[in-house]
Parts: structure tokens; sequence; C-alpha cells
């Protein structure tokens, strides 16, 4: 939320509130150390335990436990768009033809095996689908729609909003 005043503006947030508190089985050490993989997953444990103010192995086991417990999913590095020539990105709003279960499902099975789909959402409002989708350029982009999700039959219609320019891209959830 932003509040504004004459003179100046206030940034508050559900995050910045002490009385917040995320699972119980998670301590302030284990928020520390989540914080510091969300900077940097490739940190070694030693560069790690000296963060969080631990030892090298209550470090190494900590991290195990929330691997195994699903608090870390993965470890990725994040590219460069440009780099790879795949720069052009697009949200694509679905919308089906009929709001059936069946429809649902193909869709939602169908965005696994494409590659140009980043993310994919099941939304509310006007849209049933939000589709982060990255292409060459435009004319790639076109031919994604008609040639792929063209095929999907039970697609009602799509509408396409194009990135100019990159604000903000962040990975890293807020943690308190």
């Amino acid at each position: 939320m932003i509040f504004q005043s004459n003179t100046s503006i206030c940034r508050t947030s559900f995050f910045s509130n002490p009385m917040r508190t995320i699972n119980p089985d998670i301590d302030p050490t284990d928020i520390k150390l989540l914080k510091q993989l969300q900077k940097n997953s490739r940190v070694t444990v030693k560069e790690l335990a000296s963060a969080i103010h631990l030892s090298q192995t209550p470090t190494f086991e900590r991290m195990k436990r929330l691997e195994k417990e699903g608090y870390i999913k993965k470890y990725m590095a994040v590219l460069d768009a440009e780099k790879i020539e795949c720069g052009f990105v697009a949200f694509c709003y679905l919308k089906m033809k009929q709001h059936t279960y069946e429809n649902s499902i193909r869709i939602m099975d169908s965005v696994q095996t494409i590659p140009e789909i980043a993310e994919c959402y099941n939304i509310s409002g006007d849209y049933d689908f939000l589709l982060k989708i990255y292409t060459r350029d435009m004319k790639s982009y076109q031919n994604f729609i008609l040639r792929i999700l063209g095929e999907l039959d039970c697609i009602g219609s799509i509408n396409s909003s194009f990135v100019l320019g990159e604000v903000k891209n962040s990975h890293e959830l807020p943690l308190p």
C-alpha cells in the first residue's frame, strides 16, 4: 500500500508487519538462510554459515531440511533472454471457448510442453489464463500464436500485451 501526504510518501507492507508469521516450523535463522539463498543460490555452505552466524554443519543440515520439506523447490540460473535471442516478452491472456473441466485440463497440460511459455496462471476476471511467453521477435510471436496456440481449439480468444521495457524482475519472495 502507498499512502501519500503533503510531505512524503509512506510505504507499508503486509511483510513489514512484525505480527506476521510464516509457518511455525521455520525459525528466524531459517528465514535468514532462505533470504541468502534467494540472493545467490551458488553461495558456498561456508559463506552461508558466516552470513547466518552458524557453523557449517548445522547450516548444511538446515538447507537439507528446508529442501526436504519443500521450502526450497530448486536451484537455477537466471539467463539473459536478450543474449540467447528470446528477448521478446509477451503476456498472453487466454479465454476458453467453454468453461469445462476438459478444456481447462487441455490448456494446463498443453502449456507444460511448450518451451516458449515460461509461466502460466489460471486467473479470475475476463480471461481464464495468463501466459508469459518468450520469443525472438514479433514475427516469431505471431508464428507462435498461429501455429502453437492456434492448434488448441478450446481457446476462444487471445489478448496479448508486449513488454516495452523491464522495470523490475525479481525472483525473490518477500520474507520478513
